[in-house]
């Protein structure tokens, strides 16, 4: 017998603390993924490692999200869905403490990897919880309340991070998840119930070979994606490797899952049409949020000279913004405005925030600058996040619901991934392109170039240098100065192409809606 689709409907009290509960959950898990990012430095010199080393920090935990994200609605079908997200907890918890007592580089990266697991297992599964408490009508304001955990997260991680490292030390990074890790554990135990699937598999139907490569090509794609660009790409003989292992995978992966009775990933809910056109546009937002989230604290902090902390404050505006929107816009929903059209509205938003930074970066640009910009792209994350995520689920009943959301959440996250790999990819392409033209127009023969290095070389004079120290002095600050342009150059290039790619999005999302965005009132009342 299989729970019928409103029977997990809570209300009052329960629902409350439900929604905390799950949204606590997908909290811990976004907050660990940029958390890290302002303490790798710590890490090394405590560790003894080097900046490759300590990136694995980073790829351990990514990898390990997308490959257990996909299979999170079929772990809870087998494992009853509150236990299985209990036990990701307590895994997750675990993990944080070991990870906060790792002795070397090597454990923290295994430690991370296990962390990951659990990790990946809270987003979707604690998104499908959300989404089976709430009524069909007000499912648009339960993805609005989920939404804020996972917008306001990668904006946490490093202003509370930067905190963490300055104030104690990178372990307590790790600590801070485990007190919260043991309450959200008692109240899933408590509050939390499972739909009845059916049947569990015996263990020699569940397709081992679907996880084995599910994980082949969403390790190797999330590898490639990480080290690409610090590896040199395609002249590197383990990234051409590891690409064509990801391309097989997937292409067996894909057959094995359309041919074997028990799959581990259904397909065939990608036959929703709402949900293959949410896939694509988490896709998308995947690539800007966390591709805007990334840039930000680069640039400040390389270009601008600031700390972690304030780097990472800079971005909290903007998520308050976009929390405050998240109910708005969920009424919205719930009232029928169409999603496509707020979708529409979000990504030219987010086109506005990308020229807006285009027009203000500077080597000199302070925070009155991007204030406004980083609000927009507040409002801008706001319009996109839930409309996306309810369109994407909207059509989905019972068990399809979990399977959407893991696709939805695998797509982001990839789209994150593909973000941040194109953009470091980028900065230093273009870096490289806008020095060679900038150096072209430092011509020795030109007064002014002259007068500015003789300037130069008199201040080094001042202060005690002879002429030739003095000289090189000059011509390396001249250097310095160069390197400095061309990379803001760089920066700006980025975000035009960002606000091009969201511009470009516009139509494809108004043609498709139209046919697709309803929700068949007899559906709806089962």
């Amino acid at each position: 017998m299989v729970i019928a689709d409103d029977d997990l409907v809570e209300y009052g009290f329960r629902r409350v603390i439900i929604t905390i509960t799950a949204v606590l959950c997908a909290l811990l898990e976004i907050v660990d993924t940029t958390i890290v990012n302002v303490a790798l430095t710590n890490m090394r010199g405590s560790l003894g490692a080097t900046l490759t080393d300590v990136a694995w920090v980073i790829t351990a935990y990514a990898i390990a999200n997308v490959i257990v994200i996909p299979m999170t609605s079929w772990l809870s079908q087998q494992f009853g869905r509150r236990n299985y997200f209990a036990v990701s907890i307590v895994i997750f918890t675990v993990a944080s403490f070991l990870c906060g007592n790792a002795t070397n580089i090597w454990e923290l990266v295994a430690f991370r990897f296990v962390q990951g697991l659990g990790g990946g297992a809270l987003l979707v599964t604690a998104q499908t919880i959300i989404t089976e408490s709430y009524p069909i009508a007000k499912r648009g304001m339960a993805q609005a309340i989920y939404g804020m955990g996972v917008i306001v997260g990668p904006t946490l991680g490093p202003p509370l991070g930067g905190y963490l490292v300055d104030n104690f030390s990178w372990p307590y990074i790790f600590y801070i998840n485990i007190p919260l890790g043991i309450i959200a554990t008692l109240l899933t135990l408590t509050f939390v119930r499972s739909p009845k699937y059916g049947e569990k598999l015996k263990s020699n139907q569940v397709d081992w070979y679907g996880i084995i490569l599910l994980a082949t090509f969403i390790g190797s794609l999330q590898f490639v994606l990480e080290h690409g660009q610090q590896d040199d790409w395609f002249n590197d003989h383990l990234i051409v490797t590891l690409s064509i292992v990801s391309l097989f995978g997937l292409i067996l992966f894909i057959w094995r899952q359309l041919v074997y009775k028990y799959p581990i990933v259904n397909l065939s809910v990608l036959k929703d049409g709402n949900l293959r056109i949410g896939t694509v546009m988490s896709f998308i937002m995947g690539f800007g949020l966390y591709g805007s989230t990334l840039i930000i604290p680069i640039y400040t902090q390389s270009i601008l000279g600031w700390t972690a902390t304030d780097a990472g404050l800079l971005l909290i505006p903007g998520s308050i913004t976009t929390a405050i929107m998240m109910p708005f816009v969920g009424k919205m929903i719930q009232k029928g405005v169409p999603q496509g059209y707020m979708v529409a509205v979000g990504f030219f938003v987010f086109f506005i925030f990308t020229l807006l930074m285009y027009f203000n970066m500077t080597p000199d640009t302070g925070v009155e600058h991007m204030y406004w910009p980083l609000i927009l792209r507040g409002i801008g994350l706001g319009l996109l996040f839930v409309p996306i995520t309810t369109l994407s689920l909207s059509t989905l009943k019972g068990k399809n619901i979990g399977e959407g959301a893991a696709f939805t959440g695998m797509m982001r996250q990839l789209g994150g991934s593909f973000g941040i790999a194109i953009i470091t990819t980028f900065i230093t392409r273009l870096t490289q392109t806008h020095r060679v033209n900038l150096v072209a127009n430092l011509d020795g023969s030109k007064l002014e170039v002259q007068q500015r290095l003789q300037q130069l070389q008199q201040g080094f004079m001042a202060k005690g240098y002879s002429i030739n120290e003095s000289l090189k002095k000059a011509y390396e600050v001249l250097d310095f100065s160069v390197m400095k342009q061309s990379t803001v150059l760089a920066y700006m290039d980025i975000f035009l192409y960002l606000g091009l790619l969201f511009l470009c999005c516009i139509p494809f999302i108004l043609l498709i809606k139209k046919g697709n965005n309803k929700i068949n009132p007899a559906d709806a009342m089962h």
